[in-house]
């Protein structure tokens, strides 16, 4: 029986186990997936550790992405990013890290039929959700915004992603103040902070949004946030979190085993926890 697993603190909440479980039954897969809860501290053991007990994959959630960079070998995306969600133990030597959380990006907005080749993005956020959405978009010949409450922030993503590209106009970062000017004029809108979460609330001000945009909201508790709600009435294609979170988890699976993943399966074992 293989045995792949979730590394996090705290992880009781995660959706991940019964969406892997979900496809290991739906393939015949004879496999668990289970979650590890080190101390923060405890990174780099809880890694040696599963790899000499034979774990044939992890999945790294908050709060240890970033740290999980000094014990893999992350793939050229991870490390431009700076954060490794899955790890794969397969060959010999140091495990390979990756970060799929980008895929799921990608794919969640490929799913609605949307381009985004040529497009203008706006990115709210510049956390680690932030850095791997603007990435996935960049690296899809998308021009990106970067606007945070921490200008700097947003500053230092942007320089990122023109030194990754090599080109000049290929970002650029402002405050929340631009959203308002930015978002008009945008293609694509990728809310990727945790506003809208806890309280029914947008970072994203409402006459700002038009009918030929595309917003994902990283946020998947609710599934339909006041951005995407106020969205979805003025026309836009919505895509909620649940999406990128269902293709992180796809990309995850396909790597690990090398089969392509039951999407339905996963997808509605998610839904049914949501």
């Amino acid at each position: 029986m293989d045995v792949y697993g979730l590394l996090g603190n705290p992880v009781g909440h995660s959706l991940s186990p019964p969406m892997h479980e979900a496809a290991y039954d739906a393939l015949g897969t004879d496999a668990r997936y289970v979650t590890f809860e080190p101390a923060p501290d405890d990174l780099g053991a809880a890694i040696e550790g599963a790899q000499a007990l034979g774990i044939a994959g992890l999945n790294v959630t908050i709060p240890f992405k970033e740290n999980a960079l000094a014990h893999v070998e992350p793939d050229d995306l991870a490390a431009r990013i700076g954060a490794v969600n899955t790890v794969d133990f397969a060959g010999d030597g140091r495990p390979r890290g990756y970060n799929t959380d980008a895929t799921g990006v990608r794919r969640a907005f490929a799913h609605h039929d949307v381009t985004l080749a040529g497009r203008d993005a706006v990115v709210v956020g510049a956390g680690g959700a932030a850095r791997a959405a603007a990435f996935a978009l960049a690296d899809a010949s998308a021009s990106v915004h970067v606007a945070n409450r921490t200008v700097s922030r947003a500053e230092a993503l942007a320089d990122d992603i023109e030194g990754a590209t090599g080109e000049s106009e290929r970002a650029t970062a402002g405050g929340l103040e631009t959203l308002e000017t930015r978002v008009p004029d945008a293609d694509l809108l990728v809310n990727a902070t945790s506003v809208g979460m806890e309280e029914d609330r947008s970072p994203v001000p409402a006459d700002a949004l038009h009918g030929d945009l595309a917003v994902l909201d990283a946020v998947y508790r609710p599934l339909e946030t006041r951005l995407l709600r106020e969205a979805r009435e003025r026309g836009a294609t919505t895509v909620d979190g649940a999406w990128m979170l269902l293709y992180q988890g796809v990309e995850a699976f396909e790597r690990w085993t090398g089969r392509d993943a039951p999407v339905d399966a996963m997808n509605e074992a998610l839904r049914a926890r949501l």
